[in-house]
């Protein structure tokens, strides 16, 4: 990664000691990579990267860390765009089998996608029926529970199989991935012809629906686990969506 970031910035200032490298130099960098139609986030770690150069190389002040000159693009609101329950169930028909489970509980948690690699057989309560989202998979930094309706987690439990035989330690999607389970969907949607949504999408959907249905935005930061209820309010309010649950019982128990 900081390999990658460093290559942006070389055909730049490769050529130059660092200790003449001062901060007008990182922000005219930063409006190159701009105007090459490099990504904001893809520039931030080049800074980023810059800054550790610097550090490492005892440079005082640090030119990369000035945010009086240093200074990022205006980050663009993200335009969100949830997919619909008949999309999301078209592509469950249609991924591999290993991984519908894994998108139903992204669907219905609104969980972040790490949370597929990172969940354990132990962070499921089967007395309750939830699912127990670790600190380090929710952006408030604290872990926080997911119940579940009786049909998902029913699936769920068949998948475990005897109780006696389950390894707490064990990941609770054991047979998918987050990577995987991307790249399923988005060769699903592909093959379908809809538009192409990612794991990430689901959470979207989930706060949308959550929202429509009028659920309070305290609530539904607290379900999704959610730091800034403002932000959330704002990029939500405006988000049209059809109002409709995925049918997960016709799925699960009736295979369709």
């Amino acid at each position: 990664m900081h390999r990658t970031a460093l290559k942006r910035a070389l055909p730049v200032l490769g050529g130059r000691p660092v200790a003449q490298i001062a901060a007008q130099d990182i922000a005219a960098l930063v409006a190159d990579l701009a105007e090459r139609g490099k990504a904001r986030e893809s520039i931030r770690k080049t800074v980023t990267t810059l800054a550790m150069v610097f550090g490492h190389t005892g440079i005082t002040p640090n030119p990369a860390r000035d945010r009086t000159i240093v200074k990022l693009p205006r980050e663009e609101p993200e335009e969100l765009s949830p997919p619909t329950a008949e999309h999301v169930a078209a592509v469950y028909r249609t991924i591999p089998p290993r991984h519908r489970l894994a998108l139903l509980f992204l669907d219905w948690s609104g969980a972040r996608v790490s949370a597929i690699d990172l969940t354990l057989v132990g962070d499921y309560d089967e007395t309750r029926r939830r699912v127990r989202l670790r600190a380090q998979t929710t952006k408030t930094r604290r872990a926080l529970w997911v119940e579940l309706p009786d049909v998902l987690a029913e699936a769920l439990e068949a998948s475990l199989g005897p109780r006696e035989d389950r390894d707490p330690g064990g990941r609770l999607f054991a047979d998918s991935g987050a990577d995987a389970l991307r790249t399923s969907i988005a060769k699903a949607c592909k093959a379908l012809a809809i538009p192409l949504f990612s794991p990430h999408d689901l959470r979207h959907r989930r706060i949308s629906l959550l929202h429509l249905t009028g659920v309070p935005w305290a609530r539904i930061g607290e379900f999704v686990g959610q730091r800034n209820l403002a932000v959330t309010a704002n990029t939500y309010s405006h988000v049209m969506l059809e109002a409709g649950e995925v049918d997960y019982a016709a799925l699960l128990v009736h295979g369709r």
